[in-house]
């Protein structure tokens, strides 16, 4: 399952805006600089729809870096920022988001998120819950939370 960005090129401006929230999110550094050492996500598999910006750029690396195989849609394709996107697939997570999607792409993102068999969801405007209660229910059974 490969990934869909905008344009892979763009990742050098999205590694700095990654980088400058984490001077940022001191939680979150702590959380990284722990965890990723005990990987206590190992073996489970996030998929995360949220406003795909920096600070949540960050936090899902923080997951992966954790141990969680990790793939990011967006939840609103017109705050999507191409540049995050492409870092992020840099960096090893799994993107379906482009800024400015159609309805039709962006449905297709929701859905190869739930086609990655994820155990638990982050879902900040409640779209691939939605999905996944309604048209996708044989996800339900492997999904802890």
């Amino acid at each position: 399952m490969d990934s869909i960005v905008k344009n892979i090129n763009l990742a050098p401006s999205g590694h700095e805006k990654i980088n400058w929230v984490k001077n940022f999110m001191p939680v979150m550094s702590s959380i990284e600089k722990e965890f990723s050492k005990t990987k206590p996500l190992a073996g489970q598999k996030l998929s995360i729809t949220i406003h795909l910006e920096a600070k949540t750029a960050y936090m899902a690396e923080v997951f992966k870096n954790c141990g969680a195989e990790v793939v990011v849609t967006c939840s609103n394709p017109l705050s999507t920022q191409d540049d995050v996107a492409a870092a992020l697939v840099e960096n090893g997570v799994k993107v379906f988001a482009t800024h400015a999607c159609t309805d039709e792409d962006y449905n297709n993102f929701l859905n190869k998120a739930v086609d990655f068999s994820p155990t638990i969801v982050i879902d900040d405007g409640g779209d691939i819950i939605n999905l996944i209660h309604t048209k996708r229910r044989d996800a339900i059974k492997k999904i802890l939370g």
